[in-house]
């Protein structure tokens, strides 16, 4: 029903298109009155304003009445349409982290310690060497 629908409303809008460019506008007339008489000679010179602009009023009420109609039916749709979305999302949890076999005497450090501005590791300082003992009397 949607598909079939949908072909009429292409169908009307593009006869309305086609109706709407065979009419001549009111200013046609007066490019009538330089030279170009055969303006008016497909529907004779009074028919075709009220033959066509009745064909075009229809046309315009059957576009509007398939485009409410295609509207109404699109959104009153329950039924999920595609397959990923009949299908239920996973919640993924945050992987467990594997406690450390045997222990270390290494402190971690606390969160963002190690992080500098470029990315790299802080440069690792060597413990303070300890001052060699003067031997007893030269003080």
């Amino acid at each position: 029903m949607n598909a079939l629908l949908t072909v009429l409303h292409v169908f009307v809008a593009v006869g309305l298109i086609a109706l709407v460019l065979i009419q001549h506008g009111k200013g046609a007339d007066a490019g009538a009155a330089f030279g170009s008489g055969a303006s008016a000679t497909v529907f004779g010179s009074q028919g075709s304003a009220t033959f066509l602009s009745r064909v075009t009023a229809g046309l315009a009420a059957l576009f509007f009445i398939t485009s409410l109609t295609l509207a109404y039916m699109a959104g009153s749709r329950e039924a999920p349409t595609s397959v990923t979305e009949r299908v239920a999302p996973v919640e993924q949890e945050a992987p467990v982290s594997a406690p450390v076999q045997g222990g270390s005497d290494v402190p971690s450090l606390p969160a963002g310690a190690g992080e500098t501005a470029g990315g790299d590791a802080p440069p690792v300082s060597a413990p303070p060497a300890q001052p060699a003992e003067a031997p007893a009397g030269q003080n």
